[in-house]
């Protein structure tokens, strides 16, 4: 039977018990050095104790006086009893040179001979040792008893190894308690940390950890939309490929905060709004970008995950589906009034009216294709030829006049390749139909307003220019409206702006991002009739947008 194979342990578990294992090292081997030094340290104590009891008791002037009578064991013997229970030591024996003690802590031993070395301090020097004497194992000094010059006796004060040894174990209970007491709150700080730790992993361990990190990267630059998110100080913690491109950012972007980034104002709103935000169109300097914010609550901070979605080209199909309807309502239009003149000919014709018929006929013809041939003969690009005519038959319905200037003319090929006939068409096609509207409206006293007595006699007309001077493409369209006043001078490009009410007010916005995407420019006069004339001039020679604004 195979047993099943066990997970790896998750990396707060392994840093958990490598952690541990750490700070019982440093514990243990911090005990063991304080245990070496303390047992050193309790010895070199020892020796001091016992040299210098010693070397007092040598120099003693009763010690020498003692030795000089009959019977010195009677004088010394108490007088070194003393001096062993002031001081603590193990033993004070006083001897004669041969080696035969006069004083021991056990009476039985004096008159015997003292079990150690004395031969150095017979001459004259005082020196320690660790001997095993008749107390056991000790850690002793010998020194010389002088009078004058003569050694006349031998001072040997010591201490037992085993009394060192219960003060070191004394001190390594102490030491132990402080050691358990580190470890015991080492391994707590660690739980702590490494719960902390697991929360934030998931209790996932390394390998699942970089399989993760691997994923994540791999998927940040896959997919196509673009995605931001921002920290609880609305810093940029993360963007991928797309969302650094869809918002023009440089790669060094990420721990900016939003406002730093140079967006648009409205965006820049969006981004920092503490509420979510669903599907809002803004427009940058060459894209149309939807937005969704999400805020994000629980952690540490509250942040924001902001989503991205390119509709710059669904924003251009959908303009040129306006326009295609358009065309389409026109061509519909057109055909309906072509059947009731129609009808009207064969019905003079049946009256028997044949002259009148045909001159009904010849004068719509020639009509209807007047301006059919101004715009083919002026203007050899297909794709203004066809948008002009079409929004000439628009506004015939609405009652307006769409006119080409006699100064229009464009060559076939004049147009380069860098200028997509999608941007063309924003831009002619949007100009077109606001200054449409706003003929129409005044022409009409506005939504059901009034007629003013001074326009009543004025026809509502459309002037549009398209030609090629100097290296650019010129295109302007100025209408007989109500014009645009000097405060809204500036914001009339802003999406949003509008004078027909809300859903509307994205068309210009267009068509000032789709000149800055083909490096021209577009500003915004009063024409000669009273109304708005805005002028577009592109580059011919392929500029970008950077180098269209660099100085």
């Amino acid at each position: 039977m195979r047993l099943p194979r066990t997970l790896p342990r998750s990396l707060a578990g392994q840093l958990f018990a490598m952690q541990a294992l750490l700070v019982a090292a440093v514990v243990a081997g911090c005990a063991f050095f304080a245990y070496a030094s303390g047992r050193s340290q309790a010895e070199e104590t020892a020796a001091r104790q016992v040299r210098a009891a010693a070397l007092a008791m040598a120099e003693s002037p009763s010690v020498r006086e003692a030795i000089r009578t009959p019977d010195p064991s009677s004088v010394l013997q108490p007088y070194a009893e003393r001096v062993r229970e002031d001081t603590g030591i193990a033993f004070v024996t006083i001897m004669d040179p041969d080696g035969v003690r006069w004083t021991h802590p056990d009476p039985s031993q004096i008159g015997r001979s003292f079990i150690g070395h004395t031969e150095r301090a017979l001459l004259g020097e005082t020196f320690e040792e660790t001997y095993t004497g008749t107390l056991g194992p000790s850690i002793r000094v010998v020194t010389p008893v002088r009078d004058g010059d003569r050694i006349v006796g031998l001072v040997s004060a010591g201490i037992t190894v085993e009394r060192v040894s219960t003060q070191v174990r004394e001190q390594l209970g102490a030491l132990g308690t402080a050691a358990g007491v580190a470890l015991a709150l080492g391994a707590l700080g660690t739980y702590v940390i490494n719960a902390r730790l697991r929360r934030h992993t998931h209790g996932m361990n390394a390998r699942e950890l970089s399989r993760m990190h691997t994923y994540h990267e791999a998927t940040l630059h896959a997919v196509r939309e673009g995605l931001l998110m921002l920290d609880g100080q609305r810093r940029v913690a993360l963007i991928n490929d797309a969302g650094r491109e869809l918002l023009g950012l440089a790669p060094g972007s990420v721990g900016r905060r939003v406002d730093e980034l140079a967006l648009p104002a409205p965006l820049t709103g969006a981004l920092l709004a503490s509420e979510p935000r669903v599907d809002e169109v803004h427009l940058t300097a060459d894209r149309v970008i939807v937005v969704n914010t999400s805020p994000v609550v629980g952690g540490e901070r509250r942040g924001t995950v902001v989503t991205l979605r390119d509709h710059t080209e669904l924003q251009a199909l959908s303009g040129e589906l306006d326009s295609e309807r358009g065309f389409t309502q026109a061509l519909r239009s057109q055909a309906h009034e072509a059947a009731n003149r129609l009808h009207t000919v064969v019905s003079l014709i049946e009256l028997g009216r044949v002259e009148e018929a045909v001159d009904f006929a010849t004068a719509e013809l020639e009509l209807a294709q007047v301006l059919t041939d101004r715009v083919v003969g002026a203007v050899a690009e297909p794709v203004l030829a066809a948008l002009l005519l079409g929004k000439a038959a628009q506004a015939h319905e609405r009652g307006v006049e769409l006119v080409l200037a006699e100064d229009s003319l464009i060559d076939d090929g004049a147009l380069p390749r860098s200028l997509a006939p999608r941007d063309l068409v924003t831009i002619l096609g949007n100009l077109i139909d606001n200054a449409v509207d706003a003929a129409s409206e005044t022409a009409t006293g506005g939504a059901g307003g009034p007629v003013p007595a001074q326009r009543t006699a004025a026809r509502a007309l459309v002037t549009v220019t398209a030609r090629t001077e100097s290296g650019e493409l010129l295109l302007r369209v100025a209408d007989t409206g109500a014009g645009i006043g000097p405060d809204d001078a500036d914001e009339v490009f802003r999406r949003g702006w509008t004078t027909h009410g809300t859903g509307r007010g994205l068309g210009l916005a267009l068509v000032r991002q789709a000149v800055h995407r083909n490096g021209g420019e577009v500003t915004l006069d009063r024409a000669p009739g009273g109304g708005a004339e805005f002028t577009v001039r592109l580059p011919l020679a392929g500029r970008t947008a950077a180098e269209a604004v660099a100085p």
